[in-house]
């Protein structure tokens, strides 16, 4: 049973061949896309223009299943923060962000980490796994159906952002978190759009050169340092990759026409990159960048 598929690990060329294979019209799968993806059902047995046949066959072939919720935290300012339990008893978190103008989910790629990152806490955990598409688009399936946020015109939507800034470095699971994306761009489903999902990485320079031209998202960069000796003991990837090397991929990520810019993340820590001097040479050293 465990090696069943999930419908939601399946792109939509993939699930129409599967239709197409089950001898089925493929205008099916184009149903069953609206079924998972508008509607938000959570049995095949609610999609009530599928056949009884095909939704047999569909049950018996395919998973369909949500994440568990272990935990379900609420801030007084409406935050919101899911444990969510995997198959294997595995846990990622999941955050909700509200704001006047937006909800931004923040959602996990891996369980645990490999970066170390010294101000991080996911960083002091070891890498298991990374998570698979199914459950990177779960959490955000399962977070719509918490926020009661399914068959709402776009303007009225609760989760209006995603954003791979939960646990793990997203580009270092990169298969499954574009095919995830994908799915997250699809202008029938979920329907997010380029601009409303960023990626955040500590700077994996050689996967980010390829990213602009699988997905073309926004990117957010940890940075945390001016200099490489500070980011070497912050973001020990910088050893691999320092600042120059990494600025330089990013000179050229947003597309030609500058419709898209690049956030850079930096956590101020008290005596260590916090000073005047600090922010002056962030100024300067970001000023290629738009």
């Amino acid at each position: 049973m465990d090696n069943i598929v999930s419908i939601n690990s399946l792109l939509k060329e993939e699930l129409k061949k599967y239709i197409i294979d089950c001898g089925e019209k493929e205008y099916r799968a184009k149903q069953l896309w609206k079924w998972l993806y508008v509607n938000g059902v959570q049995t095949f047995n609610e999609m009530s223009d599928i056949g009884i046949k095909l939704r047999n066959k569909l049950n018996t072939e395919l998973a369909f299943n949500r994440l568990g919720i272990d935990n379900h935290q609420i801030s007084k300012d409406g935050t919101q923060k899911w444990l969510f339990e995997l198959k294997d008893k595995r846990k990622v978190e999941t955050v909700f962000i509200p704001e006047l103008d937006r909800g931004t989910l923040c959602i996990s790629s891996q369980v645990g980490c490999t970066l170390s990152c010294s101000f991080c806490h996911t960083g002091t955990m070891p890498l298991v796994r990374n998570l698979s598409t199914n459950e990177i688009i779960g959490q955000i399936l399962t977070a719509k159906d918490s926020l009661l946020d399914w068959n709402l015109k776009k303007q009225n939507r609760k989760i209006t952002n995603i954003v791979f800034m939960g646990m793990g470095e997203p580009l270092y699971n990169y298969d499954e978190v574009t095919k995830a994306i994908k799915i997250l761009l699809d202008n029938e489903g979920l329907c997010y759009s380029r601009r409303k999902i960023t990626l955040s990485t500590s700077g994996v320079v050689p996967i980010i050169q390829k990213l602009k031209y699988e997905v073309d998202v926004s990117l957010a960069i940890s940075l945390h340092a001016v200099n490489d000796k500070i980011r070497n003991e912050l973001v020990p990837i910088n050893k691999k990759w320092p600042i120059k090397e990494l600025l330089s991929a990013l000179e050229v990520y947003p597309s030609v026409n500058n419709a898209r810019r690049i956030t850079f993340e930096y956590v101020m820590l008290d005596g260590i990159n916090d000073s005047i001097n600090d922010a002056k040479k962030l100024v300067k050293l970001l000023e290629p960048i738009h």
